[in-house]
């Protein structure tokens, strides 16, 4: 595990932004936002879309990433809360879909209470692969 960086906070700023700016207090569509910073440095965001096969947020700023023609990652965060004041480590799904994509991408997570960054790829050691 690794500390974060002045340019990990700029990122969580980036994903907070994202949910302050989309957050829905009243029927809880949106209530994750999430940033991916690629390896030139730019950053993409998304935010969940809540249903019952929703996409979680760091899902769709992935999406939103490769569709701009992204494909080397270097860190991704998602926050949860209507200021994005809750960071989250990433669903099962979402570890799968990171180790899949972008296993080397370092993920900020919380543990024990501070924040921390994690090879993706890690997060889910007995990861299903079709290899």
């Amino acid at each position: 595990m690794e500390l974060l960086t002045d340019k990990d906070y700029e990122l969580i700023e980036k994903a907070q932004s994202a949910i302050k700016f989309n957050y829905d207090k009243e029927h809880k569509n949106h209530t994750v936002g999430a940033a991916v910073r690629c390896k030139n440095g730019k950053a993409y965001v998304g935010v969940n879309l809540y249903s019952i096969h929703g996409a979680c947020a760091e899902q769709v700023a992935i999406g939103t990433a490769i569709t701009n023609g992204e494909r080397d990652f270097d860190a991704i965060v998602a926050v949860r809360g209507e200021a994005g004041e809750e960071v989250l480590p990433p669903c099962g799904n979402c570890r799968q879909i990171l180790h899949d994509y972008m296993p080397d991408c370092k993920v900020i997570v919380p543990v024990r209470g501070e924040l921390k960054k994690i090879k993706a790829e890690e997060l889910l050691p007995f990861s299903y692969s079709v290899e």
